[in-house]
């Protein structure tokens, strides 16, 4: 059978479906720099709106991080504030809690193994109110603290750390002790360096996941103070009339850290998709 017919529909294939996913992504980007608004709403719907225009400009960026009623800057910052804070430190309670079922041996182990597999189908919108309730009761309404805390702790997180310490050899836990280590100085000296791929992985999605977040971050905060860029581009949105330019600006300025993000650790993150394929 010759493989390379084969091999070229499968690239055919691949590169359409890079096509159709990358789409709206370009039609955002080449809108933002189109500052008449007659255009960008004509051009929609035709292949003109992949492209960015007879006279690209940053207007419509220069309108969003002007705009005193809706400060970019401020959400942008209230943004990285609370996703960093909530992948630095569930990246250490993470690790930590799934090292300790990994390698520890404790009674109730396997139930608590099964109870994290279980949290994980859980999804939030069934704890918001409770959670609500208990934030409230502390005082903690309108804070970068109430929309970091409650979410350090992750069970997927935790379950993906498992899984790939699971599979760590136990020799180096051996040879450690019998230099003297500590069970914490095997995780932080020997685990946690030999660990970047797995900790890749659980930062770009734990940064996905809150950079997005829009239910809980609406619920607690009051105000441009505290809240996020996901509930600052609804708020931005639902301004009448729409500037269709100004909004795939803000859009575009949204994603980038993302983007970023991304690309800087997909070398570990694609490490870890393909370990975890071929290992099972």
């Amino acid at each position: 059978m010759n493989v390379r017919p084969v091999r070229i529909v499968q690239y055919g294939v691949m590169g359409l479906l890079a096509l159709v996913m990358l789409a709206p992504l370009v039609v955002m980007i080449a809108n933002s720099f189109k500052g008449d608004e007659f255009a960008v709403a004509t051009d929609l719907g035709s292949f003109r709106a992949f492209l960015p225009g007879d006279a690209p400009g940053f207007t419509n960026y220069r309108d969003v991080i002007g705009d005193p009623n809706v400060p970019f800057p401020r959400f942008m910052m209230n943004t990285i504030i609370i996703v960093g804070s909530i992948v630095l430190l569930g990246v250490l309670v993470n690790s930590m809690a799934a090292f300790a079922l990994a390698r520890a041996r404790f009674r109730g182990q396997g139930l608590m193994i099964g109870v994290l597999v279980a949290l994980i189908i859980v999804p939030l919108e069934s704890l918001v109110i409770p959670l609500l309730l208990m934030v409230n009761r502390v005082g903690w309404i309108d804070s970068y603290h109430v929309q970091i805390i409650p979410f350090v702790a992750h069970p997927f997180s935790i379950f993906l750390f498992y899984q790939f310490f699971t599979k760590l050899p136990k020799d180096l836990d051996d040879a450690a002790r019998c230099d003297g280590a500590s069970f914490f100085q095997i995780y932080w000296r020997i685990v946690m360096p030999l660990s970047l791929p797995v900790i890749a992985t659980v930062a770009i999605l734990q940064s996905l996941e809150y950079w997005n977040s829009f239910l809980w971050p609406l619920m607690v905060t009051r105000g441009p103070e505290y809240r996020p860029l996901s509930v600052a581009m609804g708020q931005y949105f639902g301004r009448d009339p729409r500037v269709w330019g100004d909004i795939m600006a803000f859009s575009v300025m949204t994603s980038l850290p993302i983007l970023v993000l991304y690309f800087a650790f997909q070398r570990w993150f694609i490490q870890s998709v393909v370990g975890s394929a071929v290992k099972g």
